[in-house]
């Protein structure tokens, strides 16, 4: 099967069904999306993006003037907003999924996990000009271990688990379409008739 019809039906098998990008911050989510949503011809969202330009405030100054708790229901009211469309790749803020409401959403979609190891992710980190509110302390690494090992838990319920290492944002989208086809035992996509006995 040629590499175009391979794409064909897997987008038949997605059945316009939204893919959600999970993994810690700087784990490569915002950069991989558009890569795999042009393959896929789907939108690309990117959830931080949406709170900054719906609240007319960068995220750390959110997290600065607000605090967290402010931010995450922010984050879940886009997240509920972006869940009534269909045929988008979001990108998702690295602590989206330690809110069990948030799972509602993410689970009638696809979730994808980009799994970059700890000490990859900190260089990325370190060498990252944007502010990371959550970060911002002398003793950042420790604080980023608690982060990751918290969130850890939450990560590992994703549909796909993507181990991410020096490959280039297009590489990763290529794995991901890869890799999607072992998970979907639903050709028909998500309106396809329950054949469970009553």
């Amino acid at each position: 099967m040629s590499a175009s019809s391979k794409l064909s039906l897997l987008k038949q098998r997605l059945g316009g069904r939204n893919l959600y990008l999970v993994g810690m911050m700087a784990s490569g989510k915002s950069c991989t999306g558009p890569y795999l949503a042009e393959q896929l011809s789907y939108g690309f969202v990117d959830s931080d993006k949406v709170i900054e330009k719906a609240s007319g405030e960068s995220i750390s100054m959110i997290f600065e003037k607000d605090g967290e708790q402010v931010f995450r229901t922010l984050e879940t009211q886009v997240l509920n907003a972006i869940g009534q469309r269909h045929s988008l790749v979001v990108a998702t803020g690295g602590g989206l999924v330690t809110k069990p409401e948030n799972w509602g959403v993410l689970h009638q979609g696809i979730v994808i996990w980009l799994d970059v190891a700890p000490k990859q992710l900190f260089a990325r980190l370190q060498s990252d000009t944007s502010k990371r509110p959550l970060l911002n302390h002398k003793d950042s690494w420790n604080v980023f271990e608690d982060l990751l090992n918290e969130r850890e838990k939450f990560y590992v319920e994703a549909d796909l688990h993507i181990k991410v290492f020096e490959e280039a944002p297009d590489e990763v989208a290529k794995q991901i379409l890869q890799n999607l086809p072992s998970i979907l035992s639903e050709p028909e996509g998500p309106s396809a008739p329950q054949t469970t006995a009553i």
